[in-house]
């Protein structure tokens, strides 16, 4: 499953700006203290005022409230995104299976898809956010954040009207990260959320008659999209975007709305020289870095690589295997309703999100990370074992499915609280500012690709090797182990200038848990070299 499986750049925008359940970053990671109350803020450089900040007699001191009300509305509208995209991925296990979609759309007797066209039908999907993950931020950084998502869920809309009005000769598929606060948790708990009340609508319709099995759960679709671009237009553009273009008061009352303070309160204003500094830093280096500094940067081709094996190896855990096509695996297990091992199978997987927010601060990434893969490895084998040794040598019986749909649920309950959020943790948490919008994009991009693949040439492999495909996703979650075990830094409760400091001073990530930033002395970050 595509966990915070696609974040777009302008939600990444929106967690960096208002750090939900975070005052603010600490003083390393900021740079700056919270100004106490003798000091003249904001900051004097060789006696000139700061210009990006308006005199203020006093300095607004108070202290800043944990929960905060703007905040709320705000992680709820940008989270539909999640549920979207997860109602999204959920629906097309259950439209293969539909009888009138397989008359309508199907080009096999039976009627049935042939595994090219079940290919595309799914794999049609990762494609679109291919193309969304690489090109989100350069147009965003044009259009602001706002109008982006507001015009992208009109088009949404429009393809949803698209494909449950047309007739069956004119038909297509047209198919549309850090995690240091609820919002990220949020938007990976709508994710699942999605996936689940699609596996519901489509259990709910599929004994329709016609075509209302499969138009009314893709109709409901139509719902998201129009209540998230509604509410957005209700946020404020992102404060980093208004700055970049001028509008520094407008930032500067943004940030203040967010916090639920005075605009001359330390926090703003130490946001705002946070801004500031980067922008100015960005320009004193020539501007935007070339996109290739992601690769010749300090260790910036250790990291880029490492994102991208990271998130190839989220898709090769094999958790779209059973999101995709779930319902066609258990019906062919000889199950009498495939459509309600889906629903258990989604609601385990959005049961299980819950712990895994409190895994993903409280354990550390490398221990979930390689407990999880390991956890994941154990399934699969016992999965692909039993599907190629029983059932496909004609030893069918109703206990080998049910051992199979046991360990399947084990299976999404580790992937549920590890791999599924936690990889999109430390790829936020891994890359500089400089190049993590960059950075982020390739590493996405690497996710995509091996969705498609694997949504795309499933249906011929199973086809081939049967219930044997399970050990090609055990293999992949043992070297997930491996990878994680001896290249990834420990980043839980640290800084993101420790983080950086620790790859840029080869800290050995077996050894990064116990590593300590050298006290008295500046951290060593990629923004300064």
């Amino acid at each position: 499953m595509p966990q915070i499986v696609g974040m777009p750049m302008s939600f990444v925008d929106w967690i960096d700006t208002y750090r939900v359940f975070h005052g603010g970053k600490s003083k390393k990671e900021s740079g700056n203290a919270a100004a106490p109350s003798g000091e003249t803020t904001p900051r004097q450089e060789g006696g000139i005022p700061d210009p990006t900040f308006a005199e203020k007699a006093e300095v607004d001191n108070s202290k800043v409230r944990l929960l905060r009300p703007r905040i709320f509305p705000m992680a709820l509208i940008v989270s539909i995104g999640g549920l979207i995209f997860g109602y999204d991925t959920g629906q097309i296990s259950g439209f293969l299976e539909m009888d009138d979609f397989l008359t309508r759309f199907g080009n096999e007797p039976g009627p049935a898809f042939s595994n090219v066209r079940s290919g595309t039908i799914v794999g049609l999907l990762s494609i679109g956010t291919l193309i969304g993950a690489i090109g989100s931020a350069p147009i965003a950084d044009i259009f602001g954040r706002r109008v982006c998502i507001v015009t992208w869920c009109i088009v949404f809309c429009v393809g949803v009207i698209v494909q449950i009005s047309t007739e069956q000769h004119w038909y297509q598929i047209a198919i549309g990260r850090q995690v240091r606060g609820a919002l990220v948790s949020c938007y990976q708990l709508f994710i699942t959320a999605g996936i689940w009340l699609a596996y519901m609508i489509n259990f709910g319709s599929h004994t329709m008659a016609g075509a209302s099995q499969w138009k009314l759960p893709m109709g409901i679709g139509f719902i998201f999209p129009a209540i998230m671009a509604t509410g957005i237009c209700f946020l404020r553009e992102s404060p980093r975007w208004d700055y970049r273009h001028g509008k520094i008061d407008q930032a500067r009352t943004t940030i203040a709305k967010s916090y639920g303070v005075s605009e001359n309160h330390y926090e703003v204003q130490r946001e705002m020289r946070e801004i500031k500094e980067k922008l100015d830093a960005e320009n004193a280096g020539g501007g935007k870095h070339k996109w290739y500094e992601a690769f010749t940067g300090p260790r910036m081709a250790y990291r880029t690589s490492l994102g991208v094996a990271l998130q190839a190896l989220q898709q090769l855990t094999g958790a779209n295997f059973f999101f995709y096509y779930g319902t066609t695996v258990f019906a062919g297990i000889g199950l009498s309703d495939s459509f309600v091992t889906s629903i258990i199978l989604g609601t385990i997987n959005f049961a299980m999100t819950f712990p895994g927010l409190y895994v993903v601060e409280h354990f550390g990434r490398r221990r979930a990370l390689i407990a999880g893969a390991l956890w994941m490895f154990m399934c699969f084998m016992i999965f692909a074992s039993i599907g190629h040794f029983l059932l496909e040598a004609g030893r069918e019986t109703k206990t080998a499915g049910t051992v199979m749909i046991i360990f399947t649920a084990l299976f999404i309950a580790g992937y549920a609280m590890t791999w599924g959020p936690i990889v999109w943790a430390v790829i936020g948490e891994m890359f500089p500012t400089r190049y993590r919008a960059t950075c982020m994009g390739i590493s996405s991009a690497s996710n995509w690709i091996w969705n498609f693949l694997i949504s795309f040439f499933t249906p011929f492999i199973t086809s081939a090797i049967d219930y044997r495909y399970g050990y090609v996703f055990a293999a992949c979650c043992f070297t997930g182990a491996l990878v994680v075990y001896f290249f990834l830094c420990e980043s839980s409760g640290r800084s993101l200038e420790e983080i950086d400091t620790m790859y840029i001073m080869h800290v050995p990530p077996t050894k990064s848990t116990k590593w300590v930033a050298p006290e008295g002395e500046d951290l060593v970050t990629a923004d300064q070299l």
